[in-house]
C-alpha cells in the first residue's frame, strides 16, 4: 500500500518538475511557494508547528505564529521548485543570485587542503551550502538522509550527486565509516545538524532536550579538526546570501556532549535570525 502511495506521489512531483522546467526559475519558485502554502497544512498539523515555534519563542503572538508558519511553507515550496534549477545555480560563475560572505575562509581551507566540518540547518535553500563549497574547490563529502519515497529518492540522489556534491554519504553507521575513510584523504564534511536522529544524544535545543547528531563532535575528536558554521538566507525570493563563519577550534579535552551543545546554540542563533526560513513542521523534540 505504501509503495502505491509513493508511486503516485512520484508521478505528481514529476509532473510539477516538468512544468517548472518550462516556466523558469522565477515563476516556478513563486508557484512552488504558493502551492505549499495551500497544500502544506493538509499534511502537517498546524498545532504541531505552532507548538514547535513556541518552544523557541514562548511569548510569540498568534499573528506572528501564523506569519512564520505561512512563510515557512512558502520557503519550503520554493526549495521544492528550485531543485530543477540547481544546475543553473552551480553554473552561474558570477554568482549573481548568491552573495557570499566569508569566501576567503573557503579559499584558505582549499589552500591548506586540511579537512573541516561544515555545519548548518535546513534554512532557506539548504542545498546551496554543499553546492557552493564544492564549487569553491574544497574537497567535500555531504551527509544526507534518503527520502522515504524510493521512487523520488532516486531522482534526488541523481541531482545531488551531479550538481550539489559528488560524494553523498547516507546517514548511518555505514556512512560514518565512509566519512572517516574520506577524512584520511583530507575531505571535509558538510551536514545539517537539525534533524532528529535516534542514534544521537540528548542536547539542549531551545531549552529542551532534543536528540541530536554527534557526527560533527566525533569527527572533531577523532581528527582534531575545526567546525565551520554556514548560514544561508533567502534575501529576495530567488536571491540568497551564504555566510561562512570563522572556523571554531575545540580543546582536545572537551567532551562530545559539550561540542554538540555548543553547535546547537549556534544553530539556535541562525533560526532566531530567520525563523520563517526554518522547517518547523518536524517534531524535533519528540
Amino acid at each position: 500500500m505504501k509503495t502505491i502511495k509513493y508511486f503516485f506521489q512520484f508521478i505528481f512531483i514529476i509532473i510539477f518538475f516538468s512544468l517548472f522546467k518550462i516556466l523558469g526559475l522565477k515563476l516556478s519558485s513563486a508557484i512552488g511557494g504558493k502551492l505549499f502554502e495551500i497544500i502544506g497544512p493538509l499534511f502537517r498539523s498546524k498545532t504541531l508547528i505552532h507548538s514547535n515555534i513556541k518552544k523557541a519563542f514562548p511569548e510569540i503572538s498568534l499573528e506572528r505564529l501564523d506569519g512564520i508558519t505561512k512563510s515557512m511553507w512558502n520557503n519550503y515550496g520554493r526549495v521544492f521548485a528550485e531543485y530543477m534549477f540547481i544546475k543553473d545555480f552551480r553554473a552561474n560563475k558570477s554568482n549573481t543570485k548568491i552573495e557570499i560572505e566569508g569566501q576567503e575562509i573557503l579559499d584558505e581551507i582549499k589552500r591548506q587542503n586540511k579537512p573541516v566540518v561544515f555545519i548548518s540547518g535546513h534554512l532557506s535553500n539548504f542545498e546551496l551550502m554543499a553546492m557552493h563549497i564544492e564549487k569553491a574547490g574544497v574537497k567535500l563529502s555531504a551527509v544526507y538522509r534518503p527520502l522515504n519515497n524510493i521512487f523520488l529518492n532516486k531522482i534526488m540522489e541523481r541531482i545531488r550527486n551531479k550538481y550539489i556534491c559528488k560524494n553523498q554519504i547516507k546517514k548511518g553507521i555505514g556512512g560514518l565509516k565512509k566519512l572517516i575513510s574520506l577524512k584520511k584523504n583530507n575531505y571535509s564534511t558538510a551536514l545539517m545538524i537539525d534533524q532528529r536522529v535516534t542514534e544521537g544524544i540528548n542536547s539542549n535545543f531551545f531549552n529542551q532536550k532534543a536528540l541530536t547528531t554527534t557526527i560533527p563532535a566525533q569527527l572533531v575528536k577523532k581528527f582534531k579538526i575545526p567546525v565551520v558554521p554556514i548560514f544561508i538566507e533567502r534575501v529576495n525570493n530567488i536571491n540568497f546570501k551564504i555566510v561562512v563563519k570563522k572556523p571554531i577550534h575545540f580543546d582536545n579535552d572537551i567532551s562530545i556532549k559539550s561540542i554538540t551543545d555548543e553547535l546547537n546554540l549556534i544553530l539556535e542563533k541562525m533560526i532566531i535570525y530567520k525563523p520563517e526560513q526554518w522547517i518547523w513542521s518536524h517534531n524535533r523534540w519528540k
